[in-house]
This record gives structure tokens, sequence and C-alpha cells, in this order.
């Protein structure tokens, strides 16, 4: 792949996450902690970080606070001459930590904000898409609303246009299609259609292609893999995780890639503690992403995507700003490795 000498452009709304502070209930004490995030934005930083020309494509609210979204992008290394300043409010969402006897849980405000509110036509795709050689998106934005959904769909179309690759995360975000839509896959469909790399694992597969798929094993991951690269004949790769909570602050996790001819999965690390897990599916596309532009091999570029991932539950708030120097010594030597 050769699409890193150009800009890699990641379209999708920047939000606020506000936080109960771990081992307090909402508004046990009168703070929240507050970090900037958003899928393709996590996505934007982690590959900015590691050295790759990456653009944000999004709506930010022409006040100050947007003025701080900018800067904290900018500061990661993210250009942003590509957002676009509208009147309107910010896209917020709450998270609320678990502990005994109760989960972690998110509750969202994104409704009528600066960036679902604006509508396909808003979005200049020929200026913005402009010197790109790759296009990352994910399924949170669709999920916003008609709006978001009818913009994602043009991108991909105007990428795959101009020959500019295309990654699409299935993110699925259920409290969020609930407030509108019923179907979602009519909606996703066609947007991964156009998709040259899709981050999915069984659960994608079964909701795109409307039949049960196993998570259980190699096997039967690369067997959804495989339907999903049947159903889609666009996409080239299939990249995804595969997780084992064994207790909240210990997690196993696998990566694995497949093409229609190739596979390779990783072996199974042990994260612990986990400090942050918000962020981490970005984390990992941000990985994988990055290996793939380098030229790895696909073992590599799966091992990559792990190593991304798992620091990144080391890390509070939803960025992940790696480096070269993180990710090499993130290797299965330097962690639990679970067979």
């Amino acid at each position: 792949m050769t699409e890193s000498k150009k800009t890699i452009a990641c379209f999708g709304e920047v939000v606020l996450r506000l936080g109960v502070p771990h081992g307090e209930l909402p508004l046990q004490s009168a703070r929240f902690d507050v970090h900037v995030g958003g899928a393709e934005a996590n996505v934007a930083v982690a590959l900015a970080s590691l050295g790759h020309d990456v653009a944000m494509i999004s709506a930010v609210p022409d006040d100050a606070l947007g003025d701080g979204v900018v800067d904290r992008l900018r500061s990661h290394g993210v250009d942003t001459r590509r957002l676009l300043r509208p009147a309107g409010r910010m896209g917020l969402y709450y998270h609320l930590p678990g502990g005994p006897m109760r989960p972690d849980d998110v509750q969202y405000d994104r409704a009528e904000t600066a960036f679902a509110t604006m509508a396909p036509a808003d979005w200049d795709w020929e200026h913005l898409l402009a010197g790109v050689g790759w296009l990352h998106l994910s399924g949170v934005t669709p999920a916003l609303g008609q709006r978001s959904a009818d913009a994602s769909l043009e991108a991909v179309r105007r990428a795959r246009a101009a020959g500019i690759g295309v990654s699409f995360d299935g993110n699925w975000r259920g409290k969020l299609w609930e407030r509108w839509h019923s179907d979602p896959a009519t909606i996703l469909r066609p947007i991964v259609a156009e998709a040259t790399l899709l981050f999915g694992n069984h659960r994608d597969a079964s909701l795109l292609l409307g039949r049960d798929f196993s998570g259980d094993g190699a096997d039967r991951r690369r067997e959804a893999a495989l339907a999903l690269l049947d159903a889609f004949p666009r996409l080239e790769r299939v990249a995804s995780t595969a997780r084992r909570i064994i207790e909240p602050t210990r997690h196993e996790l696998r990566a694995r890639i497949d093409t229609r001819g190739d596979q390779a999965q990783s072996d199974a690390i042990v994260i612990a503690p986990v400090i942050d897990r918000i962020g981490t599916g970005d984390a990992f596309a941000g990985g994988i992403l990055d290996a793939l532009f380098n030229g790895e091999t696909l073992a590599a570029v799966a091992q990559n995507g792990l190593a991304a991932a798992a620091l990144a539950h080391g890390m509070r708030g939803d960025f992940a700003p790696l480096s070269r120097r993180l990710l090499q010594g993130a290797s299965p030597a330097a962690s639990d490795v679970a067979r």
C-alpha cells in the first residue's frame, strides 16, 4: 500500500467525553474528567503520532469549546484545515465506570449537534478529499441520523470514484441507532460495499449478512471474514480482535487479519491492569493501518494492531498518542502471552 504518501483523512464527529471519576457514582463529587475523543479522531491521533500525514474532516462548533478541540487535535499533529466551523453545539457522551456488581455504562448526548445537523450538501467532497490517499470512517457516523448516514455514503462513493482507499470500522452503537432506525444494516451495507478494509468481527458479519456467525475459535472467525469478503467484492481485508474478560482489569486479547487467500492471527496476550478501555479499538485500527501503509507482512500487521490496542488500555482518555518506540516495546515478549 502506498496511500500513506498522501494524506490520510478521517471523517467523523469529534466529541467531549465527560467521565465520572473511577470509584464514584454520578455527581458524587462535583467534577467530571473531560477528554476529547471520537472514533475517527482517535484513529487520526494514533496515526499522526506515528508520523503519518493525517487530516480530520469534521464539523466543530465555532466557539470556545470548538477552539479547544481544534487545539487538542493540532497538538497531536493532526491537520485541522479541513474542519468546518458552523454554529451549534458540541457532541457529548458520559462515561460511567463500573464497579462491583455494576457494569460500565455510556450515555450519549449527541442529538442536533453542529456535526449531526450538517446537510450532505454542506460537505464539499471535491475540496475535502483533494490530495487524500486514504479515507477512514466508522459506523458511529451513520448511526447519528439520516443526514450523517447520507454524508458517509457520499464520502465513500466519492473516495472510491477518485481512487482513494477506504477503511470502515463497524463500531456498533446500538443506543444511537435505536433513536432513529430499526434496520441499521440497510444503511451500513452500501457504505461497507465501497470499503477496501473493514474492521469488523463475527458480530458485524451477523448484522450485515443477516445470519449468525460464531467467534469461537480461529476457524469460525475465518469463516465470518470470508463471508464478508464474498458479500462485498471491493473489500480486500478484514481485521478484527477477539477479547476475553478474565476480570474487570485483566483482559485477554488477540488480533487477526484476513484476505481471500491468506490470514494471520496473533497469539493472545493478557493485558493487566486495564486502565481505560475506551478508544482501544480505534488504536487497533490505527496500528493496522500504520503497518499496512508501511508494507508489513500480514502477521506483522496483526501484531502491530494488537500492540497498539494493548498500549491504549493503559492510557487514560480516548486518544492514544502512540510512538514507534512504544509499539516496538509492546511485543509478546514484553507481555503475558496466553496460548
